[in-house]
């Protein structure tokens, strides 16, 4: 039995029809209804109270940010996660901060995308690595001195190298495969390092790890 109902949010029907094919193609996923705007995703929520909305960001008549922050303020329990074409600041950092638990692109693979429903279904949070690069630099750039390593409980070797793999944008999964240890133990890791740095997801964990300079990009 499916146990993730999704709402694909979009104004492009082709996106909808394409996005609801693929994510449905998971048993544990039911896509239980489509929308074309963001007025028509909270009439939704209202209604059917799906487990994750996939929600675009630009879109006419409510964007996917101004509908984000209202579902999440009725809804908390509802995750959102952003699949959209744009990875400018402009967009991705009022997404996030208007409660998106996740950022994706369009171009991201399958997998990608359905790791990422599982991601903040999950609780955690899940970026493209395009979006988690530009979110470290941005907070670096605008914050580069607020915290600084000596200040943050200091992670073990195994933590830092769970850190790195987040900071590419990785998920869970991901991390797992190229650590080669189960997903329990990333899962087992990042939560030592949100209990040590006092935060409560894996956004949090790169922007404190930006702030403090412990991440880098090559």
């Amino acid at each position: 039995m499916p146990s993730i109902r999704v709402l694909v949010v979009d104004d492009d029907p082709l996106v909808r029809t394409a996005l609801s094919h693929f994510v449905s193609r998971d048993p544990e996923i039911e896509v239980i209804g489509q929308a074309e705007s963001g007025r028509e995703a909270i009439d939704f929520v209202e209604k059917d109270r799906p487990d994750v909305v996939m929600m675009d960001v630009q879109m006419p008549e409510m964007n996917g940010i101004e509908a984000t922050g209202a579902i999440t303020a009725r809804w908390p329990d509802v995750r959102i996660l952003a699949v959209t074409t744009l990875d400018g600041s402009d967009t991705v950092l009022p997404m996030l901060s208007a409660g998106a638990s996740g950022y994706l692109l369009k171009d991201s693979s399958a997998e990608s995308i359905l790791a990422g429903v599982r991601e903040v279904h999950s609780g955690a949070s899940s970026l493209s690595p395009k979006i988690a690069s530009m979110l470290i630099r941005h907070v670096r750039d605008e914050a580069p001195s607020q915290t600084g390593s000596d200040d943050l409980e200091q992670l073990t070797d195994r933590e830092s190298e769970v850190l790195d793999h987040l900071a590419q944008g990785m998920s869970n999964a991901e991390i797992a495969h190229a650590l080669i240890v189960s997903e329990g133990t990333v899962k087992a890791h990042l939560g030592r390092i949100m209990a040590k740095w006092q935060v409560r997801d894996r956004v949090q964990i790169l922007v404190t790890a930006a702030q403090a300079g412990l991440v880098s990009f090559r």
